[in-house]
Order: structure tokens, then C-alpha cells, then sequence
């Protein structure tokens, strides 16, 4: 079961798409990145982007904890299906107009190539098996859509290797939870 950690829809619970192909973010990790986040002050009035969504849970929880708005991009049809169903729960609960939190079903070469929005905080989570040049080229395809001091997180394996972030980023120190490893960087050349 995926819930909802804090925030105004704290409690809510999430449906997770069926698969190993999906592999939702734990509680634990989602509590110290979210928390993380909240402490820097990034969250709050944030426009989130959430690629390789899954359930959107991420993007979800950082809407529950203040950000603007969540755009969830995931290529399944099963986990755009999940990510709309939650986003519905979510705005429900928080009575907020459906625009605040939308579901995208495509791939995040494709969606990061047509979008004209800018976001503030982007959460990457492809799967463990995506090699790093796939995380290289969408971390290149997003700049042009960062907000100046946007942050950018890579979740991945602790067996792969570092994100090789493009210039312009200000990376942090890796964070590591058991098997998963939170890579984070501030966009500082805008």
C-alpha cells in the first residue's frame, strides 16, 4: 500500500500500478526526500514534474505538501491510468481544480520535447535497468524547461553510476537508502 506521508492529503492512500516494470519509491525514501525538500523551501508554490511517474506518488506528496501544481509523465498505459485515478483522489481531498495536478501519457523524450512549461522541481525515477546515457539525454532535455534555482532529483540503483549532469547544475552529496540512491542538483545557470 502507497500512501500519502503529509501535507494536506496526508493518510490518502494511492493505487500502484501492477508489474515489474513499476517500482514506486518506499515510504522511507519518499519521507527523506520529501522532507528534504520541504526544509530547503523548494516545495512550497513549486510547479513539479514527475517523469517515470509510476503512481505519481512523488509529485503527489509534493503537491500534499504545498507545490503549485504536478505534472506526472509516464509511457504505460497502466500507470497513466493509475496516476490520473490518484491525481483525481488527491484533488479531491484537497479541493483543488483539476488542472493542478495532470497525468501525461507519453514517453519523456517525447513529452520533454513538446512541453512549453517551466518547472521548478523535476523528479526522475526510470527504471533501475534504463542505462545512464538514457538518464544522461533526459537531464539534457530538460534544462530548457528549469526555472532558475530549480532542483532536479535522479533516483536510481546503488549499483549504477552517478547521473552525468549537463553544466549549469550545482549537485549535492548522493543520498543513500539501502538499495536506492538520491542524486540531487540545483540549476544555477539560467
Amino acid at each position: 500500500m502507497t500512501r500519502i506521508i503529509a501535507g494536506a492529503a496526508s493518510s490518502l492512500t494511492l493505487a500502484t500500478p501492477k508489474g515489474s516494470a513499476t517500482r514506486p519509491t518506499s515510504e522511507r525514501v519518499r519521507e527523506a526526500l520529501l522532507g528534504s525538500l520541504e526544509a530547503r523551501g523548494t516545495i512550497d508554490g513549486a510547479a513539479v514534474l514527475d517523469l517515470y511517474a509510476g503512481s505519481g506518488a512523488l509529485g503527489l506528496e509534493a503537491l500534499s505538501r504545498g507545490a503549485r501544481s504536478v505534472e506526472m509523465v509516464d509511457n504505460s498505459g497502466q500507470a497513466f491510468s493509475v496516476c490520473s485515478a490518484n491525481a483525481t483522489r488527491v484533488l479531491k481531498s484537497m479541493d483543488l481544480p483539476a488542472e493542478t495536478a495532470q497525468a501525461f501519457r507519453a514517453s519523456v523524450t517525447a513529452f520533454l520535447a513538446r512541453t512549453t512549461s517551466t518547472y521548478d522541481l523535476v523528479f526522475i525515477d526510470p527504471p533501475y535497468p534504463y542505462t545512464e546515457d538514457v538518464v544522461a539525454a533526459d537531464l539534457e532535455a530538460l534544462v530548457p524547461h528549469l526555472a532558475d534555482a530549480a532542483v532536479v532529483t535522479v533516483e536510481r540503483s546503488s549499483r549504477s553510476d552517478a547521473p552525468a549532469w549537463p553544466d549549469g547544475f550545482d549537485v549535492d552529496e548522493p543520498r543513500r537508502y539501502g538499495e536506492t540512491v538520491i542524486h540531487a542538483a540545483s540549476w544555477v545557470k539560467g
